[in-house]
């Protein structure tokens, strides 16, 4: 009884853990059915045992239980110096002008904020979340495992492309990469055509 006394005092207290659920987000659709998946599968269980004790407290803005952290990761863009004469020599080079890595760039928040936009737009009808997006720059693989890690995350939910043995090998596997390298646990979700076969 005592514990049960505790648990409802650290409630009020607002001391509750709040569980942070990080899904990775790219130009894929199975990002997309890994998000959706999570959202139907995992949020009616988390929210429905989160606070059974009192359901109109996590109604409250600030109360929520669950964080959901959507994540997109884009590539860095890096001037390259382009051969521009016969035999391609550094000394016939030039640069691609800084206004072309500009519009590169811009491109580039553009994608992730539709990217971001409609995945937060999926998440709309789910009471008790909290939900954030974030945008990193780099190799995928290695940002979400370095943030998953920095933000204490509790889930860390990737799609699953089902890239064969050959493309794996050469361009790499991010749900690969993560289930061998992130520090919390990983739900690599497979699209509906690898579950069918």
């Amino acid at each position: 009884m005592e514990t049960e006394k505790g648990k409802l005092v650290a409630q009020q207290e607002g001391l509750v853990k709040k569980t942070r659920i990080m899904v990775g987000i790219d130009e894929s659709d199975e990002s997309f059915h890994g998000l959706q998946w999570t959202l139907d599968n995992l949020f009616g269980c988390i929210t429905a045992t989160a606070a059974p004790e009192q359901p109109e407290a996590n109604d409250k803005a600030g109360s929520r239980l669950i964080t959901l952290s959507l994540v997109h990761v884009q590539q860095a863009f890096h001037l390259q110096y382009v051969p521009a004469g016969p035999g391609g020599t550094v000394s016939t080079a030039f640069c691609i002008p800084s206004s072309v890595e500009e519009s590169v760039k811009k491109a580039q928040q553009q994608i992730a904020k539709a990217l971001l936009s409609r995945a937060s737009d999926m998440c709309k009808d789910k009471m008790n979340i909290e939900v954030e997006t974030l945008v990193f720059e780099g190799d995928p693989k290695e940002k979400i495992c370095r943030a998953a890690q920095e933000m204490h995350v509790d889930l860390l939910v990737v799609g699953s492309r089902n890239l064969g043995k050959f493309k794996r090998a050469f361009l790499g596997s991010v749900s690969d990469y993560c289930a061998q390298h992130a520090n919390c646990p990983i739900l690599i979700v497979k699209s509906p055509k690898e579950t069918s076969n």
